[in-house]
């Protein structure tokens, strides 16, 4: 009887506090369109973005949503009364209690505005880094940390010249060619920002970049072709089951954090071309070639336990101990999770051949 009730009056508005660090105050308004449950939920101490939910399901009197783009989700169970919903938030494999109460007009908490998206830098901008900031990375990491734009702030931490360049010209480490022994072991933590007002897209980041390896690295390169061992990306046999992306501005934005039996590779606001690019610079051993054909953007979450093969043979988690489910590995969870298939064959792909290159000088 309580799951009838639950299923029909499940609409509306619910409200909770996240114990998180902090505590954030969550709005999830939850409607019902052609039949099917719909949700979006707000944290409204962190901006109000709007977070639409990937799915919602109603068990009898068990509530559940997911929402991809911050791979996160909430199971908790209806209360008497049907007023509070009593659950646990799950984001990125850290478990945090959440109690939902239904709102009426006179309890409900007001939902701001969302923010003003970042100003972009113009279109047709060509940035270089205005002060940029080069020390050797003392933290004893053997693979990159971190590469990324917060802002206007672009900061790399344990990244070698091979990570740069592999980021600069969207190629993978063995499309690199003819380098220095020091080329993917000398690691450096680096801050910048560009001397041109507002946020540069990702072709503007990558020019910048090259800049800076021209300017501090002395880099000089010829490009050629060879064929090399590579993985193709095409779309599943059962179709692509993507996301469309719910952020704006320049995009993408990309990480790695723990999940439940592995890691979770994530990416907002970026493409497929994107996703390749990120797969062959961090995870893959060889080029990855994007002929999925797919020109939108999205937000995805892939969960995989990574083998001996990836990550530089350094993978940032440990293999689950007994008794805890190990993830999928990475071509059965591209295709389970967002319906793309990879596989390995031979093709012709672009390499970086350098004439030059030198250690810069700390500061």
């Amino acid at each position: 009887m309580m799951g009838t009730a639950f299923g029909q009056n499940i609409t509306g508005t619910w409200q909770g506090v996240l114990k998180a660090e902090t505590d954030l105050r969550v709005i999830l308004l939850v409607t019902k369109d052609d039949g099917k449950l719909k949700a979006t939920m707000y944290s409204i101490d962190q901006g109000a973005t709007p977070m639409k939910a990937s799915s919602v399901v109603v068990d009898g009197t068990t509530f559940k949503y997911a929402v991809d783009a911050l791979g996160g989700s909430f199971s908790g169970k209806l209360g008497e009364g049907g007023n509070t919903i009593s659950g646990t938030w799950t984001q990125w494999s850290m478990p945090l209690p959440l109690v939902l109460l239904r709102a009426n007009k006179e309890t409900a908490w007001e939902i701001p505005p969302p923010p003003a998206p970042p100003k972009v830098m113009a279109a047709d901008a060509d940035p270089s880094f205005e002060v940029a900031t080069i020390k050797p990375d003392s933290t004893g990491a053997n693979q990159m940390q971190q590469l990324a734009m917060s802002g206007r702030n672009f900061r790399t931490r344990a990244t070698s010249l091979e990570d740069l360049i592999s980021f600069a010209y969207e190629v993978q480490a063995k499309q690199i060619v003819n380098g220095p022994e020091w080329l993917g072991h000398d690691r450096y933590d680096i801050e910048a920002i560009p001397d041109i007002a507002g946020v540069p897209n990702l072709d503007q980041m990558r020019a910048m970049v090259r800049k800076l390896l021209a300017d501090r690295f002395q880099l000089k390169y010829r490009k050629s072709t060879r064929e090399l061992s590579a993985f193709v990306l095409t779309v599943g046999k059962g179709g692509e089951t993507l996301t469309p992306t719910q952020f704006k501005g320049p995009g993408p934005s990309e990480g790695i954090l723990p999940a439940a039996g592995g890691l979770s590779l994530m990416m907002r606001n970026g493409t497929i071309t994107d996703f390749a690019g990120l797969l062959q610079t961090l995870v893959l051993d060889r080029p990855v070639v994007d002929r999925t054909k797919l020109k939108g953007r999205y937000d995805l979450s892939v969960t995989f336990l990574p083998d001996e093969t990836q990550f530089h043979g350094h993978s940032p988690v440990p293999k689950p101990p007994d008794g805890v489910e190990s993830a999928p590995g990475l071509a059965e969870a591209l295709q389970a999770q967002i319906g793309l298939k990879v596989s390995a064959e031979k093709t012709t792909v672009e390499v970086i051949a350098i004439d030059r290159a030198t250690k810069p000088t700390a500061n």
